[in-house]
């Protein structure tokens, strides 16, 4: 019952944030001139094209991305069993970022290939991050250091492309911030067929994702395939995580900030985890959007600058709270 009502509020603030995201912009354009414009088949007015090129793409990709990182993110903290487990923070965001500059860099023709590759960049970052920690037997918390190291090996990459290739300097930049200022309808579409397996296996397999949560040994007195559902779940986080980064660029703290909102708000009844985290995703990216619009118009904002503002000192509290319940259990 508790999981329903937070399910519903979730619902509710997603809506008000899609709402105020096609309300208020620069252009001043109103939701009352879009609707006359888009009803009346009139595309090349202003009205009609701020709705259709800017707004429209923007809250979709907002909501995309949000929901597809949030839940990486609660897929991660399942299969770690670390509370400090997050695409950005794995390495995972920028594994998938790595590949999609390739990409972009090299093949530039093949458009259609960059969600193709920023899975596979984060399957690769993903698994790497994980054998590293089986290797060294290293704890729950240390898997972040393996993170940063895969993290700063994957820019040290990007680097060296936008060294060699001076003409993805521009695509380097933009994906190193993150943000839904440039996206295209086209380029979500490519992204959405990768998002909604990830987004279906987080539901299908919810049940193994909280008896993994649990830890290794109860899942396997519990008749649980342990690696078996491990692996699933590392692919289904990167997954979603490529189609984010695929066309958002490197969004940061989405997947550490809203399913620990989502764990404080749900308490024990952990059944709706995956749904709500990509409910409340989706709104946070869609509010952290509507501030970079709107806070210092006509300027805009990065979202990942935003973001960033939000995620950091939240990280450090994540950060402290782990400290003092003394948690270094090996993984």
């Amino acid at each position: 019952m508790r999981g329903r009502r937070v399910l519903l509020a979730a619902l509710a603030a997603l809506a008000a944030a899609a709402l105020a995201n096609f309300c208020l912009g620069a252009s001043g354009v109103s939701v009352p001139d879009m609707a006359r414009a888009v009803f009346a088949g009139d595309h090349e007015s202003v009205a009609a094209r701020v709705f259709f090129y800017v707004r429209l793409p923007r809250a979709a990709a907002a909501a995309v991305a949000g929901s597809a990182l949030a839940v990486a993110g609660t897929l991660l903290q399942s299969v770690l069993r670390n509370p400090l487990a997050a695409p950005s923070v794995l390495g995972i965001n920028s594994g998938a970022g790595l590949s999609a500059l390739v990409v972009m860099a090299f093949f530039p023709a093949a458009s259609g290939a960059v969600p193709v590759a920023a899975f596979a960049g984060a399957c690769l970052a993903a698994f790497a991050v994980y054998a590293l920690a089986r290797l060294t037997g290293a704890s729950r918390t240390t898997i972040v250091l393996a993170g940063v190291a895969v993290n700063a090996l994957m820019s040290a990459c990007m680097d060296a492309i936008v060294t060699l290739v001076p003409d993805a300097a521009v695509s380097r930049s933009a994906f190193s911030i993150g943000g839904f200022s440039a996206v295209t309808m086209k380029q979500i579409g490519f992204a959405v067929p990768f998002w909604l397996l990830g987004l279906l296996i987080a539901v299908a397999f919810r049940r193994e994702m909280e008896l993994m949560a649990l830890g290794d040994d109860v899942a396997h007195s519990l008749g649980l395939r342990v690696e078996r559902f491990r692996a699933v779940f590392l692919v289904a986080a990167a997954m979603l995580a490529g189609a984010a980064v695929s066309f958002a660029g490197l969004l940061g703290f989405v997947g550490l900030i809203a399913p620990h909102l989502v764990k404080l708000l749900l308490k024990e009844d952990a059944r709706l985890a995956a749904p709500v985290s990509a409910v409340f995703g989706a709104a946070l990216c869609l509010l952290c959007d509507l501030i970079a619009r709107t806070a210092f118009a006509p300027y805009e904002l990065p979202v990942g600058i935003v973001l960033s503002f939000l995620g950091a000192p939240f990280f450090l509290w994540l950060l402290i709270r782990q400290k003092k319940r003394g948690r270094h259990d090996s993984i």
